[in-house]
């Protein structure tokens, strides 16, 4: 049986802002792929908005830690994270609502001992909701309770509205950066053994699979969200930075190439190179909008000759390992 049930066409390339020459044209449609005209990007900043205007506790209420504002935050956290992640996997796994159309992976979700609960689904769901969504919202009320304070100051649309807009297109490409280097982080075999391992227990991938990590991996995971100490930002950018580091990870772990409607992939999700990751291991640690793992030589770009390479940076690793 072939290891895929669908591959998009290969050779996967990195963005075009770091290949060699420059096309402007490329440059521009893949920005509008990523942002416009549905997007998930621009789908959750929707999302953040909703959340900071109608689903937050009043910044007056968060000055002190309290049981019911962290608690409100932490409830509608789990609501997001059971719609989006629940909801795909309602769709794709449960429903089989669009078959094996744009499926990555022939094989369903697994059982077995190695999973708790001896299922994956409900392990994916167990270390989601129980550590994942739990540490997000440390997180994110650590920042609330910060700007509350005074600690972080408020930038208000109407004080620097460009950067304010800026900030919504910066932070994937910080995440992109960020995630590259903490990823190589907790594939070193301390970390691995210690935490990361837990995550690669899906070999092949749900919307669940991509929040499923030990308590250790979430801290470092989501510590992104820190660099808005030394950024000037809002509350809302830190709803959008956690929602869309944290949902994202159930959508880029689908499992599928997108959701078809009416015979038309209407909305991008899960990613072939990550999956590749998952299927593989040691490689494409990183996302295709930063250039990392060509840098580092670990870069998978899902042909028969990238495989081969892979097969033989194996050989070498084990070998250095093995010495």
């Amino acid at each position: 049986m072939s290891e895929w049930n669908h591959q998009p066409p290969v050779p996967v390339q990195i963005s075009p802002l770091f290949r060699w020459p420059l096309k402007p044209m490329e440059i521009f449609r893949w920005f509008w792929d990523s942002w416009f005209l549905v997007s998930e990007r621009l789908i959750l900043v929707g999302v953040a908005f909703l959340s900071w205007y109608y689903l937050q506790p009043d910044l007056t209420a968060s000055q002190d830690f309290a049981f019911g504002w962290v608690a409100q935050m932490w409830a509608r956290n789990l609501v997001l994270m059971c719609i989006v992640a629940g909801g795909l996997h309602l769709w794709f796994f449960t429903l089989k609502g669009q078959g094996h159309t744009l499926k990555y992976d022939p094989r369903d979700m697994a059982t077995g001992r190695m999973f708790t609960f001896g299922s994956q689904t409900l392990d994916n769901m167990f270390w989601t909701l129980a550590s994942g969504v739990t540490i997000w919202t440390a997180y994110e009320a650590l920042m609330i309770w910060a700007f509350a304070n005074g600690y972080l100051s408020v930038l208000n649309f109407s004080d620097r509205p460009v950067w304010f807009i800026a900030l919504f297109f910066l932070i994937p490409i910080w995440e992109s950066f960020y995630f590259y280097w903490i990823h190589r982080l907790l594939h070193w075999r301390p970390l691995y053994k210690l935490a990361h391992h837990l995550h690669h227990r899906n070999s092949n991938v749900g919307p669940w699979s991509g929040l499923s990590m030990h308590p250790i991996e979430h801290i470092i995971f989501l510590g992104g969200v820190l660099i808005h100490w030394v950024l000037g930002s809002h509350p809302i950018h830190i709803l959008f930075h956690l929602q869309y580091y944290c949902l994202t990870a159930a959508t880029t772990h689908a499992g599928f190439e997108g959701l078809v409607i009416k015979d038309k992939n209407r909305l991008a999700l899960g990613t072939y190179f990550h999956q590749m990751h998952h299927r593989y291991f040691e490689c494409n640690y990183g996302s295709l909008e930063m250039p990392w793992d060509t840098f580092f030589g670990s870069f998978h770009d899902g042909t028969p000759e990238s495989k081969e390479a892979m097969k033989e940076r194996r050989k070498r690793l084990g070998a250095k390992l093995g010495g």
